[in-house]
């Protein structure tokens, strides 16, 4: 059983204690409304970096001020 106090993962964790429960991972993803290819992603995600893994990651591109928009690549 995975315990945390972070409000983000909180839910994330909630779905894998509640699989882990039912012993059954359909009725699970079904119960939190999160498909089963999603339990699976958070699954790896614990077991290859542990619960700081679940953590929402940024996939904003980084938008550096000070470029020089001379060299910048126009479409």
């Amino acid at each position: 059983m995975i315990h945390t106090n972070d409000r983000i993962i909180k839910h994330k964790t909630g779905l894998l204690n509640l699989a882990e429960e039912l012993g059954n991972i359909s009725k699970a993803c079904k119960r939190l409304g999160v498909s089963r290819g999603t339990f699976y992603r958070y699954k790896e995600a614990v077991s290859s970096g542990g619960v700081d893994a679940l953590l929402e990651k940024s996939r904003r591109m980084p938008n550096h001020k000070n470029t020089d928009s001379s060299t910048a690549v126009s479409t």
